[in-house]
């Protein structure tokens, strides 16, 4: 009677672990790496082709965006369904190859009509079904199923990329509908047999970086249901943004002379066959007619690439993160996304760091991102901080809550100018000695770090605070008003915020000269869609934001406003010698500071 009652116990157990299905697993709000889902080797891969609702190459069919899945067995062998994490990019096939041939040329005056650059052919690259392997070994094993899809023009997909145009938008909206079941997948890119994403639950993530990154926001504002959460990282939110300022045409960082047919020539590897008419129609007319270098001024074009203006049905919930010290994609794109999720109601987060380009919130934040907007789990995420800031000397995984960003302690301080070139004129809090003209004469050949160390120069103007006897933090973004005349019709106008003394050596930290700085073309102080030539001589007042920022200038320091014309690493480079006068009591710098006029008194008594 033993044996068998024992046999039977054996037999139920046997039958019970055979029964067990694999599902996600939750901690602390988080989801856990299961071991179930963790054999890449069991993964299921595959890739097909899900149809748009726009023929971008004009070639008169659909355009199909070729879409990988990496998902775990159990979708496929025990009927489980899953949530997704989803990133697109034009990079993944391909990019094209070169050096400074393929940027315009920037040695010539603002305003200056010079030939195109080179325009390079792109080598497709990668192979079926694998179109990239980032984000798998972080999610797949928490319990989603992984996609990827190249964007239009680029590697299998079809159509032309627009760098910013609606198709870019309506690309990752399709494939977000696909896995609603909503529309139709194909194993081709020319047949018809369908495929379905049987395995979704329909609930989506996007994350990405970089451009990557631009591509949640695009889907976000279509709208599409389905999509619940997004995470971009250092996204263009505005392709005006990343190639002018205030008028100015102004490069990235890194890239002197990139602008945005650069940028559609270097993502173009899509059919060979489509390329001709692509160029003619997206490059040679489209961008050509509307890109307008020759003033800098925002108009329709830039309008339709800039995603603020597409806001109104996004409902996704947004995590920005962004580096304070990111001069190619700047702090600017994140924050002003934000700001207006915010005024929308839309559950935001905000994650800053002070490093550069790129650069993740921790894994603890995005996965109870998406643990709460994928799984539906209940983690109370919405009553976490609004803002997380890494200070100046923290890893990027110890960010500091805020109540929000910019701190809500912060007030505007205003300063004003007292003279002092060529050496270096004073910041001050008392606008009665605020008066004089002061010039500088324009000189590319002289960097800006040259510049601000300099200490007696014809070619910037300084004025410094007081040494501070108290750290001073600054959060928000700063404002110049300027009132300057040029003796050209056209002059580059830089301004820069710096911390004094400046750190010299190999071991200085990226937050230890520059605070945040910005750029502007005074042809446009009354109007940013609508320049028009200065008159030698005569005087302009011109208001304008710096780059956002969020940084503790440490006691003994001092606050430095530098004022400069050209740029040698981001304006165009005209021909030294443009005059650029200051009028000092017409001109002041508002700085956000924690604590407001008191705490900057107290700091330097």
């Amino acid at each position: 009677m033993k044996k068998i009652l024992l046999t039977v116990l054996v037999v139920f157990a046997i039958k019970t672990t055979a029964q067990e299905k694999a599902i996600p697993v939750f901690k602390d709000g988080e989801a856990q790496i299961v071991a179930a889902f963790s054999d890449d080797s069991k993964w299921i891969r595959t890739d097909l082709w899900v149809e748009t609702t726009f023929d971008s190459d004009g070639d008169g069919r659909l355009d199909r965006m070729h879409t990988a899945i990496t998902r775990p067995l159990q979708t496929e062998t025990e009927g489980l369904k899953l949530p997704v994490v989803y990133e697109s990019s034009p990079y993944y096939s391909g990019v094209a190859n070169g050096g400074r041939e393929l940027f315009w040329n920037v040695k010539h005056e603002l305003g200056e009509t010079v030939p195109n650059p080179f325009h390079p052919e792109v080598k497709r690259t990668g192979k079926r079904p694998i179109i990239s392997n980032s984000q798998i070994k972080t999610w797949v094993p928490r319990g989603y199923v992984v996609v990827h899809s190249s964007s239009p023009g680029t590697g299998l997909s079809d159509g032309a990329p627009t760098v910013g145009g609606d198709n870019e938008s309506l690309a990752p909206k399709a494939v977000v509908d696909w896995l609603n079941g909503r529309v139709k997948g194909f194993a081709s890119r020319t047949g018809n047999e369908t495929v379905s994403a049987y395995w979704s639950t329909g609930k989506v993530g996007m994350t990405g970086t970089s451009y990557n990154g631009t591509i949640p926001l695009a889907a976000a504002t279509t709208g599409v249901a389905g999509l619940e959460a997004i995470i971009p990282i250092a996204p263009n939110t505005s392709y005006y943004h990343y190639y002018r300022s205030n008028g100015l045409v102004r490069s990235p960082g890194g890239y002197l002379g990139e602008d945005i047919d650069v940028l559609y020539d270097f993502i173009h590897s899509g059919k060979e066959e489509n390329r001709a008419r692509n160029n003619k129609v997206i490059r040679d007319t489209e961008m050509a007619n509307g890109m307008d270098r020759a003033s800098g001024d925002y108009n329709n074009f830039w309008a339709g690439r800039d995603y603020i203006n597409d806001m109104r049905p996004m409902k996704a919930a947004l995590l920005m993160s962004h580096g304070f010290n990111d001069w190619n994609v700047m702090p600017e794109h994140s924050f002003r996304i934000y700001e207006r999720a915010k005024e929308m109601g839309l559950p935001t987060q905000v994650y800053y760091h002070q490093n550069g380009h790129g650069g993740p919130p921790p894994m603890k934040m995005m996965n109870r991102w998406f643990t709460r907007y994928l799984h539906g789990v209940e983690n109370n995420v919405e009553a976490d901080a609004k803002a997380w800031i890494v200070r100046e000397n923290d890893q990027r995984n110890e960010p500091t809550a805020y109540a929000d960003y910019p701190n809500p302690a912060a007030k505007p301080v205003t300063f004003y100018l007292t003279p002092g070139a060529p050496k270096a004129g004073s910041l001050t809090l008392n606008s009665t000695i605020s008066k004089g003209k002061e010039m500088l004469v324009d000189n590319y050949s002289f960097t800006a770090d040259a510049l601000a160390q300099a200490d007696f120069t014809e070619h910037r103007l300084l004025y410094a605070s007081p040494i501070l006897k108290e750290d001073v933090h600054i959060s928000g973004r700063s404002t110049i008003t300027i009132k300057a005349a040029s003796s050209k019709k056209a002059v580059n106008l830089s301004v820069y915020l710096v911390s004094l003394p400046w750190s010299k050596g190999r071991r200085i930290k990226i937050t230890d000269n520059i605070i945040t700085r910005g750029w502007a073309d005074l042809q446009n102080h009354t109007s940013l869609t609508e320049g028009t030539p200065l008159k030698p001589g005569a005087f302009y007042e011109m208001t304008f934001n710096l780059q956002p920022d969020d940084q503790i200038i440490k006691k003994g320091q001092q606050i430095g406003l530098m004022i400069f014309s050209s740029d040698s690493e981001y304006t165009l480079l005209p021909k030294p010698g443009t005059e650029l006068t200051i009028d000092l009591k017409g001109t002041k710098l508002i700085l956000p500071i924690v604590g407001g006029e008191n705490a900057f008194k107290k700091s330097i008594e």
